[in-house]
């Protein structure tokens, strides 16, 4: 049942965003319940959508296994930033 409302929530999450470029499910609870996401009942929630099904089925979806995942992005956009000219850098000048 979790894992259905799980996928019914970033189903919706994903149609008011128009993410069609993808939803990327990560953080502590998804990987612990991979097996069971994988089962399919939270593809089948994330795609039940009525009229928006179709597009729905076109949205690709990626559990990330990378625990760190968000902090490595972080990390990465803190370098872009400090590796940037002086002048394009957001909040100097």
């Amino acid at each position: 049942m979790f894992v259905a409302l799980y996928g019914a929530e970033a189903g919706n999450l994903a149609l008011e965003s128009l993410a069609v470029g993808g939803v990327y499910v990560g953080g502590g609870i998804a990987p612990r319940f991979r097996q069971a996401m994988e089962g399919g009942g939270f593809i089948d929630a994330f795609r039940a959508k009525g009229r928006f099904s179709g597009f729905m089925a076109s949205v690709p979806v990626r559990l990330l296994l990378e625990p760190r995942t968000a902090l490595l992005g972080a990390a990465r956009t803190a370098r872009e930033l400090l590796d940037a000219p002086a002048a394009a850098a957001p909040g100097r000048g």
